[in-house]
């Protein structure tokens, strides 16, 4: 919390009404807390800080968007935008909340889509799990596209609610015997939203395994030896720790990204096309809606700030025959995390997005309670035009909403020209834009 602890004596309701079930009593609650001016909601000051790739519930997070634009508010964030995986659900809560904190909101749903088609589908791109496939973001999808994108949507979570239930069958293949057997319908969904427009990924099964780990093993040590049992190594000191203490408050965080990194490559399906469109209707969609479709770069991890990916490597040895092909294929920016890559890499992608003439959009990746709002790396010199971008997010929606054509994409005029113009469009919007 911030140093501001007298505004909150008082307010713990309100602030644990933020994740109430439903969204008019987590919406009013923070009005509550806003008209309180509670831990300087109304009065305190704006740092120079965006992040538009926050996960809410409707994915995995531990926060409803309401909460999200709480948090960014308190950690001083002048936009914040929501990007939830299979889903837009979280797009009118999230920009009401942000509205009412005086903040600059921006929406999208970050896709999974088949490369079958193209040069890529024996390669691993951006997805961890499989070859021929990549995560693309539909940023700074305009109101006028959010029903559209859910009704595109249904069939497609539907396609990975048949494929989860026969991953958690392996899982309790797996590792029944040490925790016992998941119930998919008992155990797993209901972590979720998905019965709101939500999702259900993989986080959310490693989750309801982690939960379950808890609760059968309360004894620390114990705890700690059925988990390298269950992932079949060691767990490193710094992860034995956060796992071991029970005050720890991101516990089940921490661990189920220990059993991310290991069982979910044992138990992983690969979808079938009914659950990942090809790349080329992912692109058309995106036009069609007014959206922006960003190709999400990973880059080889030499090590994991979230601590559940594995050092590998995806993209870089082809990188740009694979920019190349998708500024061709119609894709119009590239999306970027500062704190995960090298300099090196961050350089290539920057040049590579000059060169094709793609937006450069960037965000922090925040779905773990023990992850901050904050991305003090791309405070640099060299990221701060990408602070500009977020605002021209936020200036496309409201553009694209009255003609899905009028949207940072439909010009010719180079990316900083339009960002420029854009951004200053997102400014005028909110408080928080001249602050």
């Amino acid at each position: 919390l911030p140093s501001e602890t007298a505004n909150f004596i008082g307010r713990a309701a309100e602030i644990e009404a933020l994740e109430a079930d439903a969204a008019t009593t987590r919406l009013d609650a923070l009005r509550t807390l806003y008209e309180a001016d509670a831990l300087s909601l109304r009065s305190g000051r704006f740092g120079s800080d965006v992040n538009n790739h926050v996960h809410t519930r409707y994915s995995f997070s531990p926060y409803s968007p309401t909460s999200v634009a709480y948090h960014a508010r308190i950690a001083g964030l002048r936009v914040v935008g929501s990007v939830d995986h299979d889903s837009i659900g979280a797009a009118h809560e999230l920009r009401t909340a942000a509205q009412m904190l005086g903040m600059g909101a921006t929406v999208g749903a970050e896709l999974r889509v088949s490369l079958a088609d193209t040069p890529f589908a024996e390669r691993k791109v951006n997805n961890p799990d499989m070859r021929g496939n990549a995560y693309v973001v539909l940023h700074a999808v305009p109101v006028s596209g959010w029903e559209a994108l859910g009704a595109w949507l249904r069939p497609r979570v539907a396609a990975r609610e048949a494929r989860n239930r026969r991953q958690v069958a392996l899982l309790n293949r797996e590792v029944g015997a040490l925790f016992g057997a998941l119930d998919y319908d008992r155990d797993v969904r209901p972590t979720s939203w998905v019965e709101r427009g939500g999702a259900v990924t993989e986080r959310h099964i490693m989750y309801a395994l982690a939960s379950r780990a808890l609760e059968v093993e309360p004894d620390a040590g114990a705890l700690r030896r059925s988990i390298e049992r269950a992932v079949g190594e060691p767990l490193s000191p710094r992860i034995a720790a956060r796992v071991s203490d029970p005050a720890n408050p991101h516990r089940g965080y921490d661990i189920l990204g220990a059993f991310k990194s290991s069982l979910v490559p044992k138990i992983f399906i690969e979808p079938d096309p009914s659950e990942c469109a090809p790349l080329s209707e992912a692109v058309d969609l995106a036009a069609r809606l007014g959206a922006i479709p960003a190709y999400a770069y990973l880059g080889d991890i030499e090590s994991s700030a979230t601590g559940d990916k594995r050092a590998a490597r995806f993209e870089d040895a082809y990188l740009d025959e694979l920019v190349a092909y998708l500024a061709q294929a119609g894709v119009r920016a590239i999306t970027y995390m500062p704190p995960r890559n090298s300099a090196v890499q961050l350089e290539r992608v920057q040049a590579l997005c000059r060169h094709h003439r793609l937006l450069e959009i960037s965000g922090v990746d925040i779905n773990s309670s023990r992850q901050s709002f904050l991305c003090p790396a791309a405070r640099a010199p060299r990221f701060r035009h990408l602070v500009e971008s977020t605002w021209a997010l936020v200036g496309h929606e409201i553009a694209a909403s009255q003609d899905p054509r009028a949207g940072l994409v439909g010009s010719a005029a180079p990316p900083d020209r339009r960002v420029a113009h854009f951004a200053a469009i997102g400014r005028r919007s909110c408080p928080s834009g001249e602050a």
